[in-house]
Parts: C-alpha cells; structure tokens; sequence
C-alpha cells in the first residue's frame, strides 16, 4: 500500500508539470519557435488515442483473449498507411473552410446545416460519455488499488463513487485551463498539443518499465514467460488465434473508423495539424508508437494469469497490482502516473472537442436568438463561458454514466460502445468527400437511423444489464415479448458479437437512408456548392471565381458590428484591413458590403462559431440571394468544366513533356552527330595526310637528287605508287559509303543465288588461299536460297569479310563460310581462327574509322572504314550483321539478308531456255 498523500501530490505535481509543458509550448508559440511545427510532435500528440483502455484495457482484454486486442491498433495502423489519400483532403479541406470540429465538418459539407451540425454534436456528446467514464473508472480504481493494496467490488463502493467525483471535478479544471483560454478554436491550441505529445512519452516509458521489469525481473525474458504459460492449459490457448475472423475485421474496421472520428482524434490530426506534410511522417511514426506501447500487453496479461489464479483480481488491474504484489511501490506509482498520463490526456482533448460542439452546435443557435437584438451583446465572452461550462457538464455526465451503471464492464468493453457510436458519422463524411450527390436530408436521415440503432443495440442494454432497470427481460425475451426486437439478435440474426451485430445493422440501416433519401431529393444551391468545394477540394479554383451566395444590400457597418461582437475591435479592425487591402479600395468609403466582404466575414466568424453558425450569425444581418437561372446552372456545371479543363491541361503537359523528350532526343542526336562529323573530318585529314605526305617527300628527294642508283630510284618510285593506291583506296571507301548512306549505292536491285556470289567472292582469294595454304570449308545447304540484293555490293561485303579473315588467321589456318536459311532471312558468316574481337569492342568495330585492336594481331590492318561499309550495305537490304566468336576461338561475322519466298523464286535465266528449247 501507498499513502493517500504521497499519490496525491504525485498527481498533483504530475499535473502541475503538464500545465507548465502547456505553457512553454504557448510561449514558443508567440515567439515564432513553434515546437508543433514538427512531425515527430505531431505524430507523438496522436498518441492521445491510446487512453486508459490501452494502458490497463488490452492487458485485461489479452489476459481473457490472447492476441485480440491487436485489431483495435491494427486499424488505426491501417488508417495511417492511407493518411495521405483520405485524411490529407480532410485536413485539406478543413483549413480551406475553417473547421472548428467534426460536427462543424459534416455541417459544412451538407449546405452548413445547423440542424446536423446539432445532431452530430449531440451524438458525439452521448456516444463519448462512456468513453469518459472509462478513464474516471481507471483513474479512480487504480487509485483506490494503489491506497488498499487489493482490489473489491467497485459497484458498490462508496469510496469509488468518491474518488471518481473528484478526479472528474479535477479534471474537469484542468481540462478549462488548457483548451479555453481562447476563443478562436481553428487558432490552434499549441500549448495543449505539446502536453499532449509530452504525455504520449509519459504513458510509454512507463508502460515500458513494467514490461520489462516483468519479462526480465519476475521472469527469465519472454521465451521463459510463454514456456510457462503455454504449460498451463488454461493460459496455452491464449497464444494462438481465438474468436471468429468476423470478430476481428468487425473491430478492425470499427477502429480504423475511430481514430479519425473520434472528436479528440479529429481534433488533433486534423483542426491541430499546422502542416499537411507532417501527414507522410505520422504514416509509420504513429504506427511505430502503437507498436512499441503494446510490446509488453501479452507479457504482462500472461504473467498476471501465472501470479492470480483467483479471478475475482480485475485483469484490467495487472499492470498496477503486479508491481503491488512484489513490494514495487516506486514502480507502481510510476505505472498510475502513466496511467494518469493516458487518461487526464484523452479526457482534456476530449472534453475541449464537445465543448466546442456544444457551443458552436447547440448553445449558439440559441444564443443568437436571445442575445444579437440587445445592447451590444459580448458574445465571444458568452461562447467562452458556454465552452468551459460545456467541459464541466461533458465531466458531469461521464460520473453519472458511470455511477448509474456500478461500473459494470471492462475498460474495452466501455470504449468500444464509444467507438460504435462515433463510427454512424463514417457513411455521411465518406459520402461527403466523395459523392456531390449526397444530400443533407440523406445525411441527416443516415445518422439518425444509425445512432437509434447503436443506443438499441449497445448502450441500452448495457445499463439493463447493469440491474438496475425492470427492464432486465428484454435482453432474453425481446421488448413486449417480441423475440426479434432483442437488441442482441435483431430481426432473427444471431451468432455475431453485440459489437459487430450493433455495427452491422446500423451502419446498414445508416448507409440504406443515406443513398435512398439523397437520391431521393435534390440539392439546394448551397448544399451544391459545398459538395463541389469538398469533393473537388484538390481542384479548386480561385474564391473570386465562385457565384456569391450573399446579397450585396448589406450595410458594411452591420458586417463591422457583428465581427466586432466575436472578435473585438482590434481583431476585426485588422481583418477588414486586410481584406480591403487586397481588394484595392477603402472599405471605409464603401457603404455596402458586396458578397466577396460577407464571404470572407462567414470564413471569419467560421473560426470562432464554426462554419454552420457563422451562416446562422449573417443571415441575422444579410440576406441569402435567389439565384438565378443561369448562376444555378453555372454552379451546376462548374464542376464538369473544372474536370474537362483540368483533363484538358494535363493532356497537354503529357503532350509537352513528349515533345520536350522527342527534342532532347533529337538534340542530343545532333550533338553526336556534329562530334561524328568533326572525328570523321580529323581521321580524314589524318589519313590523306600520311600518305600525301609519302608521297611528297619520296617525290622530292627523286627530284632533288637526279644522281641516286637506279635500284634506289626504283625503290622510292614503288613506296609512291603503293601511298598512291592507298590514297585511291581511302577515296574510293569515302565514296562508296557516301553512296550507300544517300541510298544511291543501292539501287538496281537484282534477283540471283546467294550461291554464286559466295562462289565469286571466294574465287577471288584462291590463290592467296593456295599459296598460303589455308584451309577453306564453303558450307551452302543444297537448295540455297534466292535474294533480291544489289549484287556487286553484297560481293564487297563478302570480300571485305574474307579479307579481313585472311588477315587475321593462323599461317595455315583455317576460314570457314556459312549459309544457312532461318525463319525466312539468309543468314552468311564468314569465321577464322585468328586471335577473335575482344567482347568489349564488338559493339564499335562497325563505327567509322575503328580499328579494333586484337589480341595478338600486333599493328592495326586497313583504315577502319571496310567494316563500316559493310554494315552500312546489309542495312540497307534490310539485315543486320554482328560480329561474335568462332568455333575455332577466332572471330566470325555474321549478316543476315531478306530470303525471298519459294513462291516467289522466278525462273532462272538458264531453266528458261531449257523449256524454250524443248518447246
């Protein structure tokens, strides 16, 4: 045991520290060194949906199920992974719109309709109050826990009801001090953001420490926790999968709904986000929070299960009476101040998002009514008073809930009936980012179908169950005995959870009214509007391109005075400044606002009153206009001319970015080609000089020196002749490619056996084969196919090859001649067995002016423009030609040329006389 006053003050300075957080994120704030601005705090301040339910109720929901408390954080790890397709417009839109919460949400989306942003706000004012109850029942348990050292039946304790009054009244305080210090909500509560991110470390380390002093200090580490465990038959089972797969996806679903739903979510993913960007982060950052925090939840829930035996220990109490069990005072005052840290968190947000609601939703309306025809009215300070009122009786109702039920439930149990009911808000914010057919009327009829559902389903009979109604027959027999209306086995259907059957039919029943009763009627201007601005939130155009919905016949003082009323002088005095600043004119010369003023004076108010109260506040000194005709089809068809456009303008940036790749490409290609140019000019200067310059200089001394020996002069005469062939040579190559590439080379195609221009080639080298014995095969196949080719330029294609074959070859080696016919293209290699083309070069050895070294073959042969010329012939015919090794380790080129068909094959020259003859 502990005494009362040492856990007190532990509470207290705890608390105290996190106000003091509060305010030094407040002063950062104002100094312009924002501490939210940064997505690690974002990501950590999301880690409010990890309440008292995570902190003590997964370790009572594994010590019952095993690994079933994995898909309530399954689902907001799903959630997140798709932050930045679905919660991104959310965000997106609510800056654009000035969004003070997810009732102001809905009500904006559907025509900024007061009387849903009311039911929503009251839904979500009743469906969380379990919610809150479930942290007053965990703060005031392990409280209790802590000072007794045991647990007892808390329904009946006087002492709980106590503790639990005043941790909501303390609560109820704290929760005034930090989120209403301000009027305007959408101006975010940085302060509040940064304690919230401060508390998420908090509940960690502290949750971390008893799970490691309870893997590694009770036991041996966990191989040694789950051998002893799984001995047990009564605990084995809790390390394998158990419950239904519905079960789990049903859950699943439910809090992937919930983590974006839930009003204190709401308000810190989207109304607190400072920067969109922060969304890409907390994908895996939140993620990774929620994994590291339930690291130890099975652990611990197996090792209370080892260490009680007796079920009458609460297994929502593990975490604290471990500790208790083995003399850890410290350890288990550190573990309640984590659970005070997930608690006191949840319960601040929480209870700042209804009050909020209340106010904007439900006081307001009212107010107006009573207030805006009296004597300059304070509003702001009423709306403010109305807020932290809010928060005590949002305080109230959670210590009534649960006082009327003796905290009957588990902590899992409570909060899942939260997040039933907060899921009914699912089908109207889906529709409504999605669909611009969905209608207010279709909403409205959506939730009210669902909530009727959810209260029949979950909530009643909860508390009929609690015993404390005469009602306790309807769970078994149905409401006046009929069997089909029981709240758990509705309409006949049986076999589910009371979860999942509760989601089931009120979400069917909510999903049926919405599509049936928008389909049903049509949209107002207003309503039109909004869908677009939501639905085509990503492809807005500019606020001045829209048809004001305001009459322009409205004084500008009026618009002056009721901004006044909200935002003080100074405030409003900056904003019409602003505003007409960027208009170009004096706004105090102008009598009447125009339409644009009391737009942007709606965006104002939207900040303070939200966006379907801020309506609700200038239609009591504008007047909403008629429109007309054509401004109604304008609206109608604004929509399909922003998507055409935008189709239209993306095309074109596709067409530009096509063409802008087509012109690099070309550029680039005349990049290559000028070098080309230039390497052809150089090695062409470089080639006709060597030889001129030969002859020139043998010329000169034969001219200058008349007296040399006859033999010499012979000599000099032949070094002359041979410069000058090989200047013939290089001119005529540089001609004939010059040919070939114009396609003049080309012409005069004819047909004939590829046979006898293989035959010809060979011919032409039979003597220099015989004098240097070589051994030549010729292999054709014995019906070689016909081509249709330039015939004296495939006879120097195939020369160039065997020449380059003689060579390279060995002394007495060996050249081999292929021709083979595949898949209707002749295929001719011409192999040696010389030293082969290295594999790096093959690709170049067909550029101009390449001279491939090979290996062993000593100085280079030729001027480099043979092979050139080959490939440029075969291409030209339509082949390809490559170079690759021989059979025999040397190189063998091979080209390939279009075989004509055997249907097309004409009747040689010689067949032909022969039939003539015999005619």
């Amino acid at each position: 045991m502990i005494s009362p006053w040492v856990i007190v003050s532990a509470a207290i300075g705890y608390l105290g520290l996190l106000f003091a957080v509060a305010f030094w994120g407040d002063r950062r704030s104002l100094a312009g060194r924002s501490l939210v601005a940064n997505p690690w705090v974002y990501s950590l301040s999301l880690g409010v949906y990890c309440s008292a339910w995570t902190f003590y109720g997964s370790v009572g929901r594994a010590a019952s199920g095993g690994i079933a408390f994995l898909p309530v954080y399954l689902g907001p790890t799903l959630a997140f992974s798709l932050a930045w397709i679905l919660l991104r417009k959310i965000v997106r839109i609510s800056k654009h719109e000035r969004i003070t919460s997810i009732a102001d949400f809905l009500a904006s989306r559907y025509g900024k309709s007061s009387r849903l942003g009311a039911l929503v706000a009251g839904a979500a004012v009743i469906g969380v109050v379990p919610y809150i109850a479930l942290q007053l029942k965990a703060i005031s348990s392990t409280f209790l826990l802590l000072v007794r050292g045991s647990g007892r039946d808390l329904g009946t304790d006087l002492a709980f009801d106590r503790t639990s009054f005043v941790v909501a009244a303390v609560l109820a305080v704290f929760a005034i001090l930090f989120g209403t210090r301000k009027l305007d909500v959408t101006e975010r509560h940085e302060g509040m953001v940064t304690a919230i991110a401060f508390e998420s470390v908090v509940k960690l380390v502290a949750f971390l420490a008893v799970g490691l002093w309870v893997t590694y200090g009770l036991h041996s580490g966990p191989q040694d926790l789950f051998r002893k465990a799984a001995a047990r038959p009564d605990l084995a089972g809790l390390l394998t999968f158990q419950g239904p797969w519905d079960s789990w996806l049903w859950i699943l679903g439910l809090s992937f709904l919930a983590v974006i739903l839930l009003p204190r979510q709401f308000q810190i993913a989207v109304v607190e986000n400072t920067n969109e960007r922060h969304l890409r982060k907390a994908s895996w950052q939140f993620p990774l929070y929620l994994l590291i925090i339930n690291l130890f939840v099975l652990p611990i829930a197996l090792a209370g299960r080892l260490q009680f035996p007796n079920p009458a220990i609460d297994a929502d109490t593990y975490v604290l009476s471990l500790p208790l069990a083995f003399g850890q005072n410290s350890l288990a005052l550190i573990v309640f101040l984590g659970g005070l840290s997930a608690s006191t968190g949840m319960v601040i947000v929480e209870s700042v998002a209804l009050s909020t609601m209340i106010s904007n939703e439900l006081v307001f309306p009212l107010l107006l009514r009573s207030a805006l025809g009296g004597p300059d009215p304070n509003l702001g300070a009423r709306l403010l008073f109305v807020r932290r009122l809010s928060i005590l009786l949002i305080l109230g109702a959670g210590q009534f809930y649960l006082y009327s039920t003796h905290a009957e439930g588990s902590l899992v149990s409570l909060g899942l009936i939260s997040f039933a009911a907060v899921a009914q808000f699912a089908p109207s914010l889906i529709a409504g980012l999605y669909w611009r057919g969905a209608t207010h009327r279709g909403a409205f009829a959506g939730l009210i179908g669902g909530l009727a559902v959810w209260a029949y389903t979950l909530p009643v009979p909860a508390y009929v169950a609690s015993g404390t109604s005469a009602l306790a027959s309807m769970l078994s027999d149905g409401p006046f005995g009929i069997g089909w209306l029981r709240p758990h086995e509705l309409f006949g259907v049986s076999g589910l959870d009371p979860i999942s059957h509760s989601l089931f039919w009120s979400l069917l029943l909510n999903c049926g009214l919405l599509l049936a009763v928008s389909s049903y009627r049509q949209q107002s201007a207003i309503e039109h509007a909004q869908a677009r601005r939501f639905v085509d939130v990503f492809r807005r155009r500019s606020e001045t391109t829209e048809v004001p919905l305001w009459s322009a016949a409205t004084p500008v003082a009026a618009i002056r005075s009721l901004l006044e009323r909200f935002l003080g002088a100074e405030r409003t005095a900056r904003a019409l400044n602003r505003f007409s600043a960027s208009r170009g004119f004096d706004l105090e010369k102008v009598v009447f606002a125009d339409g644009n003023l009391i737009a942007y004076a709606e965006r104002l108010l939207a900040g303070t009153t939200g966006a379907a109260s801020a309506r609700v506040a200038l239609a009591s000194v504008a007047q909403e206009r008629e429109l007309s005709v054509g401004e109604l089809m304008l609206l109608v068809d604004e929509t399909s001319k922003v998507i055409a456009t935008s189709r239209a303008l993306e095309e074109k940036s596709r067409a530009l970015e096509r063409t802008s790749l087509e012109l690099r490409r070309a550029n680039e290609r005349l990049l290559e080609l000028d070098r080309l140019k230039d390497d052809f000019l150089a090695t062409m200067a470089h080639e006709l000089r060597t030889p001129l310059t030969s002859i020139r200089a043998f010329a000169e001394i034969l001219h200058d020196h008349p007296e040399l020996e006859l033999t010499k002069q012979r000599q000099f005469l032949e070094i002359v002749l041979h410069e000058n062939e090989r200047l013939t040579r290089l001119i005529n190559q540089v001609l004939d490619l010059a040919k070939i590439e114009s396609g003049e080379g080309l012409a005069g195609r004819e047909e004939i056996a590829l046979e006898e221009m293989v035959a010809e080639a060979v011919g032409s080298f039979a003597g220099v084969v015989e004098l240097r014995k070589i051994e030549l095969e010729v292999r054709c196949p014995a019906e070689c196919p016909r081509v249709e080719v330039v015939r004296d330029r495939i006879v120097q294609v195939l020369v160039n090859l065997l020449s380059n074959a003689l060579k390279y070859c060995r002394p007495a080696g060996w050249i081999a001649v292929d021709v083979a016919e595949r898949a209707g293209v002749v295929e001719i290699a011409v192999a040696d067995d010389g030293p082969g083309v290295p594999e790096s070069e093959r690709r170049s050895v067909f550029e101009r002016f390449r001279q491939v070294g090979v290996l062993g073959a000593g100085d280079r042969h030729g001027i480099g423009l043979g092979l050139s010329i080959c490939h440029e012939v075969v291409v030209g015919h339509g082949g390809r030609i490559w170079v690759e090794s021989s059979e025999r380790g040397g190189a063998r080129f091979v080209f390939t040329l279009p075989a004509l068909p055997a249907t097309e094959h004409r009747v040689r020259p010689e067949a032909a006389t022969a039939a003539e003859s015999q005619a």
